[in-house]
């Protein structure tokens, strides 16, 4: 589902802190041909403007649905190794988890992209008729770098800087952000999409895949549904100026 809201920019213009340069990416999904270009806009910029802080935000769901998992996260842990990134959870890499835990959610997993992250590491595309998902998930843990299970492990669940909140999904209208769930900040969608609250900071968001990035008055989506459209949006935010590409 691809959002068509209109955008309408914040009144009162949220701000970063002074010498703060903020560059955020959301919904990769394992679509690291689209990722390696932004990451070439990142450093071209950094080297030309030069601020004081720059700070890369990747805001979650790095696998499924795109066709390389597997070097995605490769880029991303090589990125992580610069000390000035910060990672965050989505829900994919949480249902992943999960399943881990649960290979009874297995074929779940596969209907939200699984498959993709499976052939990204070597393995064969499941027959579910013959192949045990414990054994499949069991040679998957095997293929994937103790590195990638790392990273997998570490994913925060938001940040925030100045007057912004940088977080996968959104959160529930009505509740402090210090006080959000888990699930709320990794799956919330409509109750959160409809609200006009005021939220305290002005929320930074993926998850639910809009055509271009989507300014509202208390927050901004930048999920523009990469792995079905080849559009990648990478945002820069610095003072009170945001911008989408």
């Amino acid at each position: 589902m691809i959002s068509l809201a209109r955008s309408r920019q914040p009144t009162h213009k949220p701000k970063l802190p002074e010498g703060v340069r903020i560059y955020a990416i959301s919904d990769i999904h394992g679509c690291a041909h689209l990722l390696q270009p932004m990451l070439r806009v990142i450093d071209a910029d950094v080297a030309h403007s030069r601020p004081r802080y720059a700070i890369e935000v990747f805001m979650g769901d790095y696998i499924d649905r795109g066709p390389d998992t597997r070097t995605t996260l490769d880029m991303l842990i090589e990125r992580s190794r610069r000390g000035n990134a910060v990672f965050l959870k989505g829900n994919h890499e949480a249902f992943l988890v999960k399943v881990f835990e649960d290979p009874s959610l297995f074929e779940d997993w596969l209907q939200i992209g699984g498959a993709q992250t499976l052939m990204s590491y070597g393995l064969a595309s499941p027959d579910l008729k013959r192949d045990e998902p414990a054994s499949i998930l069991r040679d998957l843990i095997r293929a994937m770098p103790t590195e990638h299970l790392e990273f997998l492990d570490n994913l925060r669940l938001s940040f925030t800087c100045g007057d912004f909140f940088f977080v996968h999904a959104g959160v529930r209208p009505g509740v402090p952000l210090a006080e959000q769930t888990e699930h709320d900040l990794l799956w919330i969608r409509e109750e959160f999409l409809r609200s006009e609250a005021r939220f305290g900071k002005y929320i930074v968001h993926g998850h639910t895949p809009v055509r271009s990035a989507e300014f509202q008055s208390n927050r901004v989506n930048i999920d523009t549904g990469a792995y079905a459209t080849g559009n990648l949006t990478l945002m820069s935010i610095q003072g009170s100026s945001m911008l989408a590409v």
